[in-house]
Order: C-alpha cells, then structure tokens, then sequence
C-alpha cells in the first residue's frame, strides 16, 4: 500500500460519515473543525481513489410535504421496485430505548442528537433507535422521517388519496411523495437536492428539507460523527396590528395576537410592553409581546415598530354663492370650495340646496364634507330671495333641469297630447324572453327555444326555492358539423333583492356594453355538445329571495337549442339538464317573438308644438306576437319588454325639450342620445305619471336625434317620450 493510499484510508475514516448537507450559515462543529461548505469528502475503497469517489455534500434544500400515519402496511422488499401506487409505512418502526447497548452521551436541553450512520439517537441523556441508521445517498443524508418526527414532536399522517406522507408541524405542513425530489412547504412546491425514497418499509428523506422548512438548526460534530438538532421547547408569540393608517389621538388600534407551543402546551398568559390602544405621539413605537404556555416557560419578545401620523386635520366645508340675492326662480350658481390636508374629501352632503327658489325670504344653504378618516366639517350661507320673479317654476325646470334630473309637472294632460307622426319597421333579431315563472319555487326548465341568427335574450327571474341556486344558458348544436356563437352585447345585474335595480342596471350594462364592446367574445360548439354562454349570468350563487336580470345579443350561424335553467348552486348544469322538467309559467310573460328590433323614424318637424311617442302602449306601438317555446301557445309581448327601439327623429325643432315620462306606474332605466348614455332618472325612480326626466335639449338649431331604447325589467308600461318647446329664455 502507497503512502497516498494510506492517507486516503485516513481521511476516509475521520471523514466518511460526514456526508451532511451543511448550509453556509451553519454553525461550526462542536470540539471539532466543521464541514465547510462545498467541500468535498474523499470515500475510500480497496482500490485505488479515482474522481467518481468523491461525493459532494448537500449544501441546503427548500421543499415541504405533508404525512398521514398509516397503519395496515405491506413490507417493501429492498429488492423490488416500490410501486408509488401503494402506501408504505412512512417509518417501519417506532424508535425504541429499551434493551440496547448504550454509549455514554449526554446531551443538553432541547438537543436532539443523531449519530452518523447509525440508527442511535440521544434526547433528554436517553438512547433512542430509528427505524434506519442516518444514511449517505448520492452525497445526500437522509433520516428515517417517523423516528425524527416522534423525536421533535411533530405529527406524521399519510394521505391516501394523494398518496403524500404529511409532517405538521403547528402551523406548517410539509408533503412528501417517493421517489419525487420535490416536495409541499405549506402548499408552496420546492425541490430537494434528492428525492425521497422508501428502504424496508421505512420512508427516507434528505434531513435538511425538514430542518430548513422548520427552521430547525444543527451543527455537525465530525469527530464525534454527529448531528446535533436544537429544537427549541419555548413558546412562539407574535401579533399584528388591523389598521393601516395610525393617527395620533385619533386611530384606536386593534391588536391582532397568533401565539403556538411547538410541544402543544396551552398558552396560559401574556405580557405586553409599549402597548397603547391609541397613541397620542406621532412617530415610531415599539411595542413588544410574549407568552407563556402551561410549563410555565415564556416565549422570545416579539416586537413590532408601529409608525404613528400626526393628527388628521379634519376637511374645510367651504362654499360660495355668484350673488347674495336672487330673484324667485333664477339660477343660483354654487361653487364647492372644501378643503382637505390630504386631498381626501369622500362626502359631500348638502342641505336646501337648489338651482333657484320660488318664495322670497331668506334662505340657507348647508354644506357638510367628510374625510376619508371619517372627520367632518360643516359650513352655512344665508342668502335673500326678493319678491321678484324671473321663471315660473315650470319654465324654470324646463330650462335648466340638468340632463337625468327630474322634475314634477301636471301629467293628466299627457294623454291628450297628439302623437309625433312616425313610420315602423324592424330587423331580424329573435327575441327570447324568459320572464315566467318569474317568481320561482322549484328547479327546472324556465324556458327553451331554438334559433338561428340573431338572438336577443332577455332573462329576469326571482328565486324563491329555500336554498341557494344558480341560473344558466345552456347551448346545444345539434347539427352535424360545428357552429359558432358570437355574443355581441351584454348587461347582466343581480343577484339584488330589488326588481327594479336590477332591471335598471341591467339595461345600463347592456347599453355600455354596445358603446365599449367589452362583450364581444365567439364560442365554437361541437356537433352533439352543449356549453354554457353568458357567464355572467352563472357567476354568483342567487340567495332566496335575490333576482337577476340579462339582456343579451347573440349571432349563430346554425340553429342553437337554448335552455334557461334555474337549479341547485351545487349541481352542475350540463349534466342535470336532461333531468329537468319544463316549469309552468305565471302571470307574466315568456315567448320567442321574431323581428324583435324595431325602427322607428320620422322626417316631419317635431316640437313647435307640444307632443308624445307612445312606447309600449299595444296602440301606437302593437305588442310583438310570437309563441311560447315551451307549449307552443301564441304569446303577445306585453309591454313589449325585450324589444331595442332604435328612434330616428330626423328633425326636430330648435329649443326643444326632450323629456321621459312614465304612464304605468314605477319606472327606472337609461336611454342612449345620440350615442350618449342617459339616466331615466339620474337617482331613484319616476315614480308617477306626473314626474318626467329630461333627455335632451335642442339649441338654436333644427336638430337630428337618434335615440336606443329598451324597457328596463322591473319597471313598468307604457311610457312616453315628450317633446315641449322651450319658454322663452330670459
């Protein structure tokens, strides 16, 4: 034997166990040189040392999966291939103490100690037997995960269904699947420098993919070929604060404590220090937190810097008039003045504040802002009405009612009014109205029709079923060859407790939706498929008592069978459809009613003379007649609810007023002017017939006005579109 063999064969044996991956900031070795990182061990055989020797140690891993124990395991023959299908014990047996041949090992408190290449380890001065010794593989150490998770007091389970052994560890949960080098650390995927692997029945893995997901640190005693854990008993104490902005005087802060013992123990009492539930300093403060648990030792201070503002100074009210006195009925012109340190102002709430007043006296306009804090500030102005009049109260509202107010007039002489003269057409757009039941007690089948081409829906329905449900459009191809969907337009609302707010927002999304085309999507459907189009219509659980409402257009090129359903929130749709039934309707209207899109235009001069358009009336404007595609009944579009109204008023007189007035009763909705998006009325609803809304003001000029109209589901029909010249403008 050379001299270089024998000096191999001696750094061979102080060397060859220590095959540890040590992380760079590992501590040095205990009475002995520490592994340094990178560093290579020499293993040393009878021949002679060659480059494949050397075996390179693990230097840190970050990876986490979880274990359930399991009993009932079948033993693994080391020489057959593990079949990843079937569990396997995740440690063969439990370490044991007694009747084995100790060595004198002492070791401090909270340290666990695992011998190299053994299967000793030593806690508390008593000597424990893994399963399997500390093993090398592939420059990799790895330990018997059952032995080291009894030792640290961590719980072990094994997943069947997921086939993943499970180590928690409080809150922490780490999964480990055989032969896979990655692993779950608190359901993040990480990789392990050598997969996990199974040897007589026993579930191996790298150590430090335990130690480092658990922040476990150990040190390396190469002489005494040993690992040493240091697991620490004490409590862990930590706490957050909820608010995000802390104010000086102002802000009362709420404590949020999370507190653990890694042994279990029952967290018993706390101390704080710093701690104040509201800080009359601004500026930093340290405020620390511990805790004890049922052994009666205290955890480490837990400390967190809270930054304190200066005090929030509240908003400035501040407004001001154009005049300090006005005639009855001449327009006052208010300028918001309001100031805020942060810019922050969130509310404005005014008091008797109006465009104009009609009674003389005095009279006081109150302004009340609010911050984003919550502070507040009011300010006042009394200003003089005289005893002369400019306007009427009538002409007053004609002239300047903003575009979306309303106002109240004598409505009884609306019906007397002659109607505008107008011609009617329509394009091809088949209306599919599910609208009945639209109270609805059961699931099933609201309604089911078949279409090609254009299709507009229009879906309103309440549930009244003693559970959550969820509403669907299914489209089926029965065709022979695949078809495609295009969805044009779509507002969807809801679920709402209110008809009327749903109806209404509805129509508005819908209208938006023609002007920012963010609903244009295509779906391509499979001979013999069926998949669910507008979505939005699905995306929220309906709890009893909430409703929904859709419009929508749509284009196939080939006949589409659609179902609207409305069924459990649980169940999935495609698959109960076939067992639904076709609910019966109520007293409100469902039907397929054809050329659904109607035109109308006039070329005459409108509005040198009071006058009206009737929508929705079954006189000027005739009800759609269509079918239920249910039963096949003949059906009469009452209210003609579903149908766009695409107006064209070729021209109308200058300075005319261009108002909406409901005749049935409640009503909310929007319109588009001229491509612009009104309000019918800006907030709440008419709620009569003598209330009107003002669209439109011409100029000083003949105008054209082309304006898209559909009844808002919720409210009510017939309405009336009333063009009124302007009083004289002074």
């Amino acid at each position: 034997m050379n001299f270089k063999k024998i000096t191999l064969i001696a750094l061979f044996v102080a060397t060859q166990t220590v095959m540890l991956a040590i992380p760079v900031s590992a501590d040095g070795a205990v009475s002995a040189q520490p592994i340094q990182p990178n560093m290579a061990i020499e293993s040393v055989k009878e021949g002679d040392v060659s480059d494949s020797d050397m075996i390179e140690p693990e230097i840190g891993e970050s990876n986490n999966d979880d274990v359930e124990s399991v009993d009932d395991i079948e033993s693994v023959d080391d020489n057959k291939p593990i079949d990843d299908n079937k569990p396997v014990d995740p440690e063969g047996k439990e370490p044991t103490s007694k009747d084995v041949e100790t060595q004198n090992v002492s070791t401090g408190a909270g340290e666990l100690i695992l011998m190299m290449n053994s299967d000793k380890m030593y806690q508390n001065n008593q000597l424990y037997l893994a399963g399997r010794p500390m093993t090398v593989k592939n420059g990799i150490s790895y330990v018997a995960v059952r032995a080291l998770v009894d030792r640290v007091g961590l719980k072990l389970t094994y997943d069947g269904k997921t086939k993943e052994t499970i180590i928690i560890s409080g809150g922490n949960e780490l999964r480990f699947t055989t032969n896979s080098k990655s692993y779950k650390v608190n359901g993040v995927v990480k990789a392990m420098k050598g997969p996990a692997f199974q040897e007589k029945s026993v579930f191996m893995v790298p150590l430090t993919s335990i130690t480092q997901a658990l922040n476990i640190p150990y040190t390396v005693d190469a002489v005494g070929k040993r690992v040493i854990l240091s697991l620490s008993s004490k409590p862990v104490a930590s706490f957050t604060v909820k608010e995000k902005e802390i104010f000086a005087g102002q802000t009362k802060i709420t404590y949020q404590t999370k507190s653990s013992s890694p042994s279990g123990l029952k967290i018993v009492d706390e101390r704080w220090d710093g701690r104040q539930e509201t800080f009359e300093e601004s500026g930093s403060h340290v405020v620390t937190y511990s805790v004890q648990d049922s052994d009666g030792e205290w955890s480490e201070p837990y400390s967190l810097t809270i930054q304190v503002k200066a005090p929030n100074l509240p908003p400035v009210a501040m407004f001001a008039t154009d005049k300090e006195e006005y005639k009855m009925g001449e327009y006052i012109t208010i300028t918001d003045q309001s100031t805020d340190d942060e810019n922050q102002i969130t509310k404005h709430d005014w008091a008797n504040k109006e465009l104009a007043f009609f009674r003389p006296g005095p009279v006081t306009i109150g302004l009340t802002v609010t911050d984003n804090q919550g502070q507040k500030d009011y300010f006042e102005k009394t200003i003089t009405i005289t005893e002369d009049s400019l306007y009427s109260e009538s002409d007053f509202n004609q002239l300047f009612k903003p575009i979306g107010d309303s106002y109240a007039f004598d409505g009884s002489s609306v019906p007397s009014l002659p109607q505008i003269p107008f011609s009617i057409s329509s394009e091809p757009s088949t209306l599919i109205r599910s609208n009945s039941p639209e109270t609805v007690y059961s699931e099933g089948i609201v309604y089911r029709e078949t279409a090609l081409g254009d299709a507009r829906f229009m879906v309103h329905h309440q549930n009244s079923l003693k559970k959550d449900v969820k509403m669907y459009v299914i489209a089926t191809n029965k065709n022979s060859q695949a078809t495609k969907i295009d969805i044009k337009d779509s507002g969807f609302a809801g679920p709402s407790p209110f008809a009327t707010a749903a109806g209404n927002l509805s129509v508005d999304r819908y209208f938006q939706s023609m002007q920012n085309f963010y609903a244009k999507q295509s779906v391509t459907i499979a001979p013999g498929e069926s998949q669910i189009i507008l979505t939005d219509l699905n995306k929220t659980a309906m709890k009893p008592g909430s409703i929904i409402s859709l419009f929508a257009d749509v284009y196939s090129d080939l006949p589409i069978e659609y179902n609207v359903i409305m069924i459990d929130a649980v169940k999935e749709p495609i698959t109960t459809l076939p067992t639904l039934r076709f609910l019966e309707e109520d007293i409100h209207n469902r039907g397929t009613y054809l050329d659904s899109t109607r035109l109308i235009f006039s070329g005459d001069v409108i509005g040198e003379t009071a006058s009206r358009l009737s929508i929705g009336d079954n006189n000027a404007d005739p009800n759609l007649l269509g079918a239920d595609g249910v039963t096949g009944a003949e059906k009469s579009n009452a209210g003609n609810f579903g149908v766009l109204y695409k107006i064209t008023l070729d021209r109308v007189a200058p300075n005319t007023l261009v108002t909406f007035n409901g005749r049935g009763g409640k009503y909310a909705g929007v319109m588009l002017v001229n491509g612009d998006l009104v309000k019918v009325p800006n907030t709440g609803s008419l709620s009569n017939s003598s209330q009107s809304s003002v669209l439109h003001r011409t100029g000083d000029y003949e105008q054209k006005l082309e304006m898209w109209f559909t009844a808002a589901p919720g409210s009510n029909l017939p309405v009336n579109l009333l063009f009124i010249p302007l009083p004289v403008s002074k």
